[in-house]
């Protein structure tokens, strides 16, 4: 995951390398220079301000007094952060994991808005899942309201050997979801990975369409395993929690997948994303291609989140 977060020219990797390479002791302006920081790395400023309080209290308790300790310390803290919820309870564990065993029946729903990312990440996920954990995936095209998007997915399934169940457009996006439910129980698949609209003319028609499709899962797949995980542009920063809430509030989430998770990419979101809504990252995705496509690493993304390579 290399070079996190584009501050104007110079990636924030780079920034956080300069900040705490250039200090030669730490203070109450260090703590408060690396809060601002913080906050042009997506952080909250709230949540910016309060990891920087919890910081120098670490510290002091540690004993810690070089730029240099400290910013492993830091490190150190962002990856709890990514491990627990806000009520202090370990989040998900072994979601990807969980959605590969085999013999069971699993269904992905991806949510999110349009242009994150959902089509191809719904064959990226079956691709993985199919030659890592041999699950032989169905992808039910839910998007009915978007033009083209099932026939995107039909490219996709054609070129990866993979099922695609689609309605015409304009069709009930849950009865797409029942359709594939019934193919994957007549033995053509056991995982389905539903690639659902983004957009309606109202929040509210997408947020009935979506709970539409959820009481479907509910009801048709009771004994399968339901991983509702929300895509999110890892570019577009802060937005990303203002979705998230619309989401989350409609179908309660259980994940999310970064995608575009590039040079551009702003890297303090998760960490608000794991304090606000106890929210694990699952994939994080970072290229077109369909092999780009890994299991999100907390340690390794804390650690270069501060620039500890």
């Amino acid at each position: 995951m290399k070079g996190v977060v584009i501050v104007g020219a110079v990636s924030f990797t780079d920034r956080i390398k300069s900040f705490f390479g250039l200090r030669n002791q730490i203070s109450d302006e260090f703590f408060e220079d690396l809060g601002d920081l913080l906050v042009e790395g997506d952080f909250g400023a709230a949540e910016a301000y309060k990891t920087v309080e919890r910081l120098q209290d670490y510290c002091k308790k540690e004993g810690i007094a070089t730029p240099g300790e400290a910013r492993r310390a830091l490190a150190i803290l962002l990856e709890r952060r990514l491990g627990e919820s806000p009520e202090g309870n370990p989040l998900l564990s072994g979601a990807v994991e969980s959605a590969g065993k085999p013999g069971t029946l699993d269904l992905i729903l991806l949510l999110g808005v349009n242009g994150v990312g959902k089509t191809t990440t719904a064959a990226k996920l079956a691709l993985w899942y199919r030659d890592r954990y041999g699950k032989k995936p169905i992808i039910a095209a839910a998007d009915t309201f978007r033009a083209a998007a099932a026939d995107q997915l039909k490219i996709h399934g054609e070129r990866l050997g993979v099922r695609v169940v689609a309605h015409k457009q304009g069709g009930d996006p849950a009865a797409v979801v029942y359709d594939a439910i019934e193919a994957a129980g007549a033995g053509s698949g056991d995982l389905i990975i539903a690639d659902t609209a983004g957009r309606m003319h109202t929040k509210t028609a997408l947020v009935e369409e979506l709970k539409k499709i959820d009481r479907v899962v509910e009801s048709r797949a009771v004994s399968a395993g339901y991983h509702k995980w929300l895509v999110l542009d890892a570019t577009t920063g802060r937005n990303a929690l203002a979705q998230a809430e619309i989401f989350h509030g409609a179908v309660s989430l259980h994940g999310v997948i970064l995608t575009k998770f590039d040079s551009t990419a702003r890297g303090g979101v998760v960490f608000s994303l794991a304090d606000q809504f106890g929210l694990p990252v699952v994939f994080i995705c970072d290229g077109e291609q369909y092999s780009r496509i890994r299991p999100f690493d907390p340690p390794a993304y804390a650690k270069e989140f501060v620039g500890l390579d």
